[in-house]
């Protein structure tokens, strides 16, 4: 199965930028987005042989969340089950007989980590929403996590410690999530490839220079990483600040 996630920074723009032309050469079984910026009825896809799943943000032009697949699934649901957590359309998950498909834009923590205390309310609560669907059967979570884990994720370490995506908080979460039963695909197969990134400021030239960190993620319960066949970065799709990332699983 072939899995493909992407935050495309509005959809609308992404579109204009060569987004229908990879989704057609991925030909992916599934394709998660995160930040369509978009509201009901503002944009119709026509995606053959495809089911459309979107989650939508209360607030206009902000977040948002999607999932393409060729597969019908049992069930869908938006959020978490939390209340105060659920208005900004940031996650979908998909049942199948076998796994839980979950894509997710995780909050950022802002500039001088000015939303840090509703970020850690939100790992903690995800945290255990992934858990709870983990003693049912397998996950695989997709999307913006916001975060660069280590050290060797991001370009200059040393000048972005404490800052939002790689604050201590913020990896020490990250490190709990696997540390609750779920593998990062990419460093399950790549532990040491330095300099693969997804996200790029759009100032300096950083991604010309590949000043990047890596913030988005294929998770996957433990027990399904023996099935990891690749885990990729497709560094060369332009059209957002991030790149799309791939997973291919047996």
């Amino acid at each position: 199965m072939h899995f493909i996630s992407w935050n495309v920074n509005g959809l609308r723009a992404c579109l204009q930028k060569g987004f229908t032309d990879f989704f057609k050469d991925a030909d992916a079984d599934f394709f998660c987005l995160q930040e369509t910026k978009l509201q009901a009825g503002q944009l119709e896809l026509d995606l053959p042989g495809y089911h459309q799943y979107w989650c939508y943000a209360e607030k206009k032009g902000y977040s948002g969340t999607a999932i393409f697949t060729k597969h019908t699934p049992l069930s869908v649901a938006y959020g978490i089950g939390i209340a105060e957590l659920d208005t900004e359309g940031r996650v979908i998950t998909l049942e199948y007989d076998s796994f839980y498909l979950v894509t997710c834009y995780t909050p950022n923590a802002q500039r001088e980590l000015a939303r840090i205390d509703h970020r850690m309310h939100w790992e903690d609560a995800f945290r255990g929403y992934l858990s709870g669907l983990d003693a049912k059967k397998p996950v695989i979570l997709c999307g913006d996590l916001n975060v660069a884990h280590k050290e060797i994720d991001l370009k200059n370490p040393a000048s972005n410690r404490g800052n939002a995506g790689f604050s201590d908080q913020e990896r020490e979460a990250f490190t709990k999530l696997l540390e609750a039963g779920f593998t990062d695909s990419f460093r399950h197969l790549y532990p040491d490839q330095k300099d693969a990134y997804t996200w790029w400021s759009y100032m300096f030239k950083s991604r010309e220079r590949n000043t990047g960190w890596r913030i988005d993620y294929f998770v996957v319960s433990d027990r399904l990483a023996d099935s990891i066949r690749e885990a990729r970065i497709h560094g060369d799709i332009m059209g957002s600040d991030h790149c799309p990332v791939a997973l291919i699983l047996e």
